[in-house]
């Protein structure tokens, strides 16, 4: 399999997908994504309510925020009319009103009407034309999968599928995508779905129409499936395969940016439909880092920070990726990338400047973590900004995940890791639904492992909590209640070597069940070599019955076996020692069964 590049920076994703079952490359994500969003209507807690849109588009039409005091914004979106303006959209509930206007002296005309509080243009290009009249995204034709569900790497890090023994989450808890959409016809998307709660927010206000979620790219449902996929037999499984998954497109077309106007009526509609967590792996375009010495800067920290809080008040926790620029954020002094909508330049910043929405007070900050407990090499770090880390893949081990059209593919990225995370807070919402954001917050930190920095200057704070990996790996079997149901589930974690032309056993006593064993026995196998096309893998029954699990072909050069096997063992007696078998046929490669485990 080709091997996943790094995300842009400002999508937070990688460059590059590798599609599978029989699909092509597929490269070239679109140039450009990042964070954004609005909220209310003219009642203090109600959803979005839009202005009409102006009749025509002109072009030099840019975007503000116009920012006041919560409740009722009516006198100002009439200065903003009496000014030149258009009320685009409006949110009563937290005093931001998206406005348009064609004059480059908008903002400061507005900045000094009675009641503003702060304006911001919150782009250096033009607004589109089709911010006017939006056109639907096209629904992928789909293709269906002959690939089965296995365990993979970034899942037995986290333990997640040790957690599904405990619990797969629950239908009743609604986990938004804020990102460049959702294919909701996947195969692995669509049992989990949630289209009632789903829209697009791309300009800053919400388009309810049937569709308008879908994914502009493909970054958005790869981010969804390693939250929810679904447990169906197809494909993968995410962390949490019991929630549900609502799409928040806040990413436009063309140029799949995230401007704050769309960030804010994402974190709004996050609120006001009862997302109890939401993934953002994206940053503000155009700004890489937002400073609050620059006035419409500022303007963007405050309607974004009070979109955040307005969610957060409703119960609606944010998690968020760290960027993959190998970047300090404790340490901060130069972006050379913004704005990334027009020219960018080099600028001296200080640690005042904040990424956003991943620095927002309230938000989870996921740094990214390659196979095993090692920082991936591209992901931003900081002491004291880092909250907790999760895989988010690095070189040949990318992330597999979804991908529009019934799809599969890698990707790297903290885009990755962030939405391990959301779906290790589902998990916890599921088991303790009455959990507020900063109880996810508090347990999200204590169930994580503590990862210790490696020889890295650059590593700094201690074993509990460092620069690297904030207060650890998260865990997904400690966030749904720390150990699978007792009599079902079963492990061996005693490494045996597995030695040239030799045949190693591993076995596994099972007790405390009666009957036979069931016809989808699940076999959970971690083997370290070097070749696997060496192998042959079985299970062996109580009885001395063997099962071939896999028989690797001979040309299978890639390392390592971590998979997951379903056998019909419904004719073997569940209690006894079952064994696994590993056969090396060839010499020069050796490894180590380095853990298994059945499920009952």
């Amino acid at each position: 399999m080709p091997t996943p590049l790094i995300s842009s920076r400002r999508l937070r994703r990688p460059l590059v997908a590798c599609a599978a079952v029989g699909a092509a490359l597929v490269a070239a994500l679109p140039a450009s994504a990042a964070q954004a969003a609005p909220q209310a209507a003219s009642a203090p807690a109600a959803s979005a309510a839009p202005a009409a849109p102006q009749a025509v588009w002109a072009a030099g039409t840019r975007a503000y925020l116009v920012i006041t005091a919560p409740g009722d914004t009516s006198a100002v979106r009439g200065a903003v009319t009496a000014n030149g303006g258009t009320v685009f959209a409006h949110y009563d509930a937290i005093g931001v009103i998206v406005a348009h206007a064609t004059s480059s002296s908008f903002a400061g005309t507005m900045r000094g009407v009675s009641g503003v509080q702060q304006v911001g243009a919150t782009r250096t290009s033009d607004v589109p034309a089709d911010a006017y009249n939006p056109a639907l995204p096209a629904a992928p034709s789909q293709s269906p999968t002959s690939l089965t569900e296995s365990n993979r790497w970034d899942m037995t890090q986290i333990k997640a599928d040790k957690a599904w023994a405990v619990s797969t989450g629950s239908a009743s808890v609604k986990v938004g995508v804020l990102d460049t959409g959702v294919d909701d016809l996947h195969q692995d998307i669509a049992p989990n779905f949630n289209a009632a709660d789903s829209v697009s927010c791309a300009y800053g206000r919400p388009d309810t129409r049937t569709g308008a979620w879908r994914d502009i790219g493909d970054h958005g449902t790869h981010v969804a499936g390693t939250i929810a996929a679904a447990r169906n037999g197809k494909g993968v499984v995410g962390v949490a395969p019991g929630v549900r998954i609502s799409s928040v497109r806040i990413a436009e077309p063309d140029t799949s940016m995230f401007f704050a106007e769309n960030t804010i009526c994402g974190f709004m509609w996050a609120g006001d439909h009862g997302f109890r967590v939401t993934n953002n792996s994206y940053y503000t375009d155009p700004w890489m880092f937002n400073c609050p010495d620059n006035a419409d800067q500022a303007a963007i920290i405050e309607g974004v920070k009070r979109a955040q809080q307005y969610a957060e008040g409703k119960g609606s926790l944010q998690v968020a990726a760290a960027g993959n620029s190998n970047y300090d954020l404790a340490n901060k002094r130069t972006d050379r990338s913004s704005p990334n909508d027009s020219t960018p330049v080099t600028r001296t910043i200080t640690n005042a400047c904040i990424d956003i929405p991943t620095e927002l007070p309230g938000v989870v900050t996921v740094a990214a973590t390659g196979n095993g407990n090692v920082k991936a090499s591209y992901s931003n770090y900081g002491r004291d900004i880092i909250d907790v880390a999760a895989p988010g893949g690095d070189g040949a081990y990318g992330v597999y995940s979804t991908l529009p059209g019934g799809r599969y593919g890698n990707m790297n990225g903290t885009s990755m890791a962030s939405p391990h995370v959301a779906g290790v807070a589902a998990l916890m919402v599921s088991t303790d639904p009455a959990a507020t954001p900063a109880e996810l917050r508090a347990r999200l930190a204590a169930q994580a492992n503590d990862t210790a920095c490696p020889s890295d200057s650059r590593c700094t704070g201690t074993t509990a909590n460092n620069a690297f990996f904030g207060e650890g790996q998260v865990d997904a079997l400690k966030a749904v209640g720390g150990t699978p149901p007792p009599g079902r589930y079963f492990e061996n974690t005693a490494d045996v070597a597995i030695n040239d032309n030799a045949t190693a056993e591993s076995p596994i006593t099972v007790t405390g069940l009666t009957g036979n064993a069931p016809a989808a026995l699940v076999v959970g196998v971690d083997i370290k070599h070097t070749y696997r096309g060496d192998l042959v893998l079985s299970l062996v029954a109580p009885d001395g019955t063997v099962y071939l699990l896999e028989d690797f072909p001979d040309g299978d050069s890639a390392d390592n076996v971590v998979k997951t096997y379903t056998v019909n063992a419904s004719s073997e007696v569940a209690a006894g020692t079952w064994k696994l078998r590993v056969r090396d046929s060839a010499a020069q490669d050796t490894g180590r069964i380095d853990a298994w485990n059945l499920t009952f």
